[in-house]
């Protein structure tokens, strides 16, 4: 995973709780502002059909404006592709690689984040 999310002024510290995992629909999307000392940071958590997290920073490479900024329908069907709903840019949910539109050639930022005393927290598992 690249650590091109911390490039970002705002990026919360590891460690960082973002929400309550029961936020998280199975099966489905979570996008939140993550404000930290740091400042307010856009943030995007998917729950896979198989359980796994996966998260991303919520701007799109394309024109850096969040995925969901013109609604909350982002997640195909199957769960394998977010769709930016300002231009259509569509990226492979686990890899966050671009895969059709606007989003080819390019890669959502990934962002690690597990579960740990029932919430959601910025970082890897210890």
């Amino acid at each position: 995973m690249t650590a091109a999310w911390q490039q970002y002024r705002s990026a919360p510290p590891f460690g960082t709780r973002v929400a309550p995992a029961i936020d998280l629909p199975e099966h489905g999307h979570l996008s939140l502002t993550v404000e930290s000392e740091r400042g307010r940071f856009p943030l995007l958590v998917v729950r896979l059909a198989d359980d796994a997290l996966v998260a991303y920073v919520n701007a799109c490479p394309h024109q850096y404006l969040p995925l969901d900024q013109r609604g909350n329908r982002l997640l195909s069907d199957d769960g394998e592709t977010l769709r930016c709903t300002n231009h259509d840019a569509a990226f492979a949910t686990r890899s966050g690689e671009g895969v059709g539109g606007l989003g080819t050639g390019c890669a959502l930022d990934p962002v690690p984040v597990h579960v740990e005393d029932d919430w959601l927290v910025i970082g890897n598992v210890s």
